[in-house]
């Protein structure tokens, strides 16, 4: 089974019904999902900015939220004193540099809908 990294701009395209959200569950499936500690927080700010703009959808919002918590990926602390190098090399944020540092420790894909993190690093998919 591949190990993936997937950050919060693809999670929640198939959580929250996004566009992408078929093309970004087949790339999931059937992976062993890995990610830093910081996506919870990230995706529950995904499901408050979307409940802030959406507030009739509050009930489906808190529901795909729900599910985001049986999901089963791994979350692991990352090496700070490692990424900050890396998100200075790259003109990234800590928080970007966090998902491509565990790609690299982890010899995964790094699965992300953030079109300037792919280019930053060099990514496609």
């Amino acid at each position: 089974m591949a190990v993936k990294v997937v950050d919060a701009s693809a999670l929640a395209a198939p959580l929250f019904g996004a566009p992408a959200a078929e093309a970004v569950a087949g790339r999931l499936e059937e992976s062993y999902l890995v990610s830093p500690v910081l996506l919870g927080f990230e995706i529950a700010n995904v499901r408050l900015k979307k409940m802030r703009r959406e507030p009739t959808q509050r009930d489906a919002l808190l529901t795909a939220f729900a599910q985001y918590a049986r999901m089963p990926i791994e979350i692991v602390e990352v090496d700070h004193a490692e990424t900050l190098p890396l998100a200075g090399a790259l003109g990234l944020t800590s928080y970007d540099a966090a998902y491509l540092w565990m790609a690299r420790q982890f010899g995964a894909e790094f699965v992300t809908l953030d079109r300037s993190l792919e280019a930053s690093t060099g990514m496609r998919h």
